[in-house]
């Protein structure tokens, strides 16, 4: 009796504490009101009371309707998307508390310490010690970063954010940030992620002309935090942050090289003419035709196969003064990247690189400039701020005063020669607010030169650029871009009689490109978007000049063409080691009328007598389509934070393509549209590298190899005729190419002495097989490409003896390229003929230079109006007579070889540099 009775009495304690404990049931509905009315609603409607700081809730409105549900759920539902955690307490009080939770119980792995095994130690109280922050590093209170969960289950979480500068307010790029034995660095956009445990972390940031920052913060979730830095006043003195030091190990893409302008400013080049293409073409990779030519080879392709951005804009001819000096302004040049592997998907329509060249932004707080006075050009560049803080302009002109170079030289057929050029750019940025930018570039180039009295030749580049930079949210941003390029040529010919003519060339391209972002997770970064181009050439006319002109008019069809693409690329970080870039683009290309083409005999050469039928197309009816999808990946595996392996495989199309029997690109050289019966140029690239960094990143190691092989690449007949031609297509062949190497770089970015040193072994091979005789070359078997060069080498080295005086020294060799020599001669039916080798089996001379430089800093006192900066160089200093080209000439029954040369004689020059 006595156990039953006890039995009971347990019973209806527990159901007491039950009942006790047993949270209340309510029926509650609520439409848009904020949270604190939220809480005096249920403290209204229960016997709840609420504990809690103000400052923790947010004015974000909820709503809900509920019939009899646990208070505990309506809380997790109001609460979810916050950082508000919450505990009942058995007297019906609710404690909210920000970031953390309450824990009613010892974690499992301290109830199981036993006495025994707690140690306590009683330290001795010394006298403080007092400890006095570092002006330059700015401290703030610790922040909580995301919302503590029961029973988590993972092991790391995200931090992440973006960094601007508050001063104005722009994003800070390549800043690096730092915690333990973790660390990152912001992108274009100034975002940065890190994955981290959850715990107390200090994080501190670094970056040139910023001051240091040093964060304190907890981690208990994924969450974001973004940094406001100021800039520093503190002068540097002999203390090196390279932000960007170890970018080499962490890309994910293979082949990319970047470099900003400052840092090249004292390597010595022809006519001290800082050229930011002509260091571009000392690395690994990336060839020229030869001194003074235009165009670039880069890993075996051809020069029309480089798509050329100033700031999205395309440049058609980026040389002045038959290729001797860009025509790119370095002054108003910040950065400069070249893709010559695996380009993002956002990029198309060419197969070999792309130089992405971006204009600085002017100063948002203050008038400055910068000036070279040289012996061949000058150059000035300004920058001011329109509305302080808000809006920019940087502008820049370039201009020559070469002439008295041509009077110089000792021939007297150059007497009445001339050659001149100028260029001009202006960029102006607007800030709206956070979250919208505009930015507008415009930009002009002229030459032209007379080498004949009675030719003038001119060519000009015109470009025009306007994007839009928007930022959804901390996810998602974008960009909306509209640019138009223009590319022409004149030819004013007065030859005196009745032979007097004008010819033109003109090329527009316009071109609409919208480009998203979008951060996933830390795992997942989408980049995707649409473009398209509208392409409009005016292939070229010959007009006669003056009423006594005996010259026939000769007009070509207008061509017209529609390239548009879909891309999309996920970055995909799987853990800190291993990342990969998964990218795809189609493309799909349209032919346009109006216009007519010709229909040739299937299974016969092209040429006038197989011609069957001449088509008629109306204005923008649809000619001809082709389409593809491109395929962009890359692969990047970290085995430690000095060495990676990265590997790539791209394949890209191209719709336009220049047309030219020169070796090397000429201002003449004609871009012409893929349609009927011309077919888009293909491409397919594997590409494999190790890269390996020493000394705390101050040594950069790096070796690449790659793959290539192309399909419908253009080359032309022997004796063709591609200037005003209507029926251009009988003139041109299109075959197979193949392209491989291996290019090494050993890089040295920090101490007295820096530079680089680049070994690239190439080959580069072409093969036009036809069905019919006139359609091969070499019989149809492969043959060296005209930039076909397997020896390159290029040395750049600058040593600093002083702070205001260093040397410079470029050396530069080249296998020399391949030529078709006449080997003999023959008689057939009483006439003479000049039997040639295989095709491109000899080679010119190897090409060999050295330049040295002496580099003067002007004083470095802090208040003066101008600082100044001397280069003298020597080009060439060797006096090497490095050939251009070679040539023959047949006198007196005899074949006689010649070549030409640029620069046979040692260039001495002197360049007056200056910043205000």
């Amino acid at each position: 009796m006595r156990f039953k009775l006890t039995l009971i009495a347990l019973l209806f304690f527990q159901i007491a504490i039950a009942q006790k404990n047993e949270e209340t049931k309510l029926t509650i509905e609520f439409t848009n009101i904020n949270k604190l009315d939220f809480i005096s609603k249920i403290e209204s409607k229960t016997s709840y009371k609420f504990f809690y700081l103000k400052k923790w809730i947010d004015s974000i409105p909820v709503s809900g309707k509920y019939n009899n549900e646990r208070i505990s759920t309506i809380l997790d539902d109001v609460f979810e998307k916050t950082t508000i955690n919450y505990h009942i307490t058995e007297d019906k009080r609710i404690v909210l508390t920000n970031n953390v939770l309450i824990h009613t119980t010892l974690p499992i792995e301290l109830l199981s310490v036993k006495k025994e095994d707690i140690v306590t130690k009683t330290a001795e109280i010394k006298k403080p010690i007092l400890y006095v922050e570092p002006q330059n590093v700015l401290q703030q209170k610790t922040i909580r970063i995301g919302k503590e969960v029961k029973n988590a289950k993972r092991k790391r979480y995200t931090i992440s954010g973006y960094v601007y500068n508050k001063q104005n307010n722009k994003p800070i790029v390549g800043l690096v940030l730092s915690t333990k034995n973790k660390n990152t660095i912001t992108d274009s956009l100034g975002y940065y992620s890190l994955r981290l445990t959850p715990g107390y972390y200090e994080i501190k940031t670094k970056a040139i002309g910023i001051k240091d920052h040093s964060q304190k913060v907890v981690i208990y979730n994924n969450g974001k935090l973004n940094f406001n830095l100021e800039d520093s006043s503190e002068i540097l003195d002999e203390v090196v942050i390279n932000a960007e030091a170890d970018k080499n190990i962490r890309e994910v893409a293979t082949s990319i090289t970047e470099f900003k302008v400052e840092e090249v400013k004292t390597i010595p080049l022809v006519l001290g003419e800082r050229d930011i293409l002509k260091v571009a073409a000392t690395l690994p990779g990336i060839k020229t035709a030869g001194e003074g030519s235009s165009g670039y080879s880069v890993r075996g392709g051809k020069t029309d196969q480089n798509l050329i951005l100033l700031d999205d804009g395309v440049v058609y001819n980026p040389t002045h003064f038959f290729g001797i000096f860009s025509a790119v302004n370095p002054f108003t040049t910040g950065k400069v990247k070249i893709f010559k592997g695996s380009a993002p998907s956002e990029y198309g329509g060419r197969l070999s690189s792309v130089f992405d060249i971006k204009t600085k932004d002017g100063d948002l707080n203050k008038f400055k400039g910068e000036a070279s006075i040289g012996p061949v050009t000058s150059n000035i560049t300004l920058e001011t701020p329109i509305k302080k803080e808000v809006s920019s302009l940087i502008f820049g002109a370039r201009g020559t005063y070469s002439n008295w170079i041509l009077k110089s030289l000792d021939d007297t057929s150059l007497d009445n020669s001339s050659a001149s050029f100028y260029d001009v750019i202006a960029k102006y940025k607007h800030k709206v607010n956070d979250k919208n930018n505009i930015e507008a570039t415009g930009y002009y180039s002229y030459d032209d030169y007379k080498i004949t009295s009675d030719s003038l030749h001119s060519y000009s580049n015109r470009l025009f650029s306007l994007k839009w930079n928007k930022t959804i949210n901390e996810k998602h941003n974008g960009s909306l871009l509209l640019a138009n390029s223009q590319y022409k040529f004149d030819i004013e010919y007065r030859g005196g009689a009745d032979s007097d003519f004008d010819l033109g060339y003109k090329l527009n391209e316009t071109h609409l490109k919208l480009k998203m972002q979008y951060r996933y997770n830390p795992m997942h970064h989408f980049d995707y978007g649409v473009s398209s181009k509208l392409y409009i050439i005016n292939p070229g006319s010959k007009k006669p000049n003056g009423s006594t002109s005996i010259v026939k008019l000769i007009e070509v069809e207008q061509e017209k063409s529609l390239e548009s693409a879909l891309f999309i690329t996920d970055n995909v970080k799987l853990n800190d080691n291993f990342s990969f870039d998964a990218g795809l683009r189609y493309s799909l290309y349209a032919s346009l009328g109006k216009g007519t083409k010709n229909i040739y005999q299937a299974n016969k050469p092209k040429n006038e007598s197989t011609i069957v039928e001449v088509k008629t197309y109306a204005n923008n009816e649809v000619i001809k389509t082709y389409s593809g999808l491109e395929i962009r990946t890359s692969a990047r595996y970290k085995f430690n934070p000095t060495f990676s392996i990265k590997g790539s495989y791209n394949n890209t199309f191209q719709y336009i393509q220049s047309l030219s029997n020169n070796t090397t690109a000429s201002p003449t050289d004609t871009w012409r549209l893929s349609g009927l019966n011309i077919k888009p140029q293909e491409s397919k690239q594997v590409t494999l590298g190790l890269y390996k960094n020493y000394k705390e990143n101050v040594y950069e190691f790096s070796v690449e190899g790659y793959y290539k092989l192309s399909n419908n690449i253009l080359d032309y007949k022997v004796g063709a005729d591609l200037l005003i031609n209507p029926n251009v297509e009988t003139e041109v062949l299109q075959g197979k190419g193949k392209a491989y190497g291996v290019e090494f770089l050993i890089k040295k970015n920090e101490g007295k002495l820096n530079g680089w040193l680049g070994y690239t072994y190439s080959r580069s091979f072409s093969k036009f097989d036809g069905v019919f005789s006139e359609e091969r070359i070499n019989g149809g078997e492969f043959f060296p490409s005209n930039i076909d060069k397997p020896h390159d080498v290029s040395l750049v080295a600058n040593y600093k003896m002083t702070k205001r005086f260093s040397w410079s020294f470029n050396l530069a060799y080249q296998t020399g390229r391949p030529v078709t020599y006449p080997v003999g001669k023959y008689t057939y039916n009483g006439n003479q003929y000049v039997y040639y080798s295989e095709h491109n089996k000899y080679r010119i001379p190897d090409y060999f230079r050295l330049d040295l430089g002496l580099n003067i800093e002007g004083n470095h006192r802090i208040k003066k109006f101008a600082h100044s900066f001397w280069n003298i160089s020597v080009y060439n200093i060797l006096g090497r007579n490095n050939p251009y080209s070679v040539f023959f000439v047949t006198k007196d029954g005899q074949i006689n070889a010649y070549k030409s040369t640029i620069f046979s004689v040692p260039v001495p020059t002197i360049t007056y540099n200056f910043k205000f």
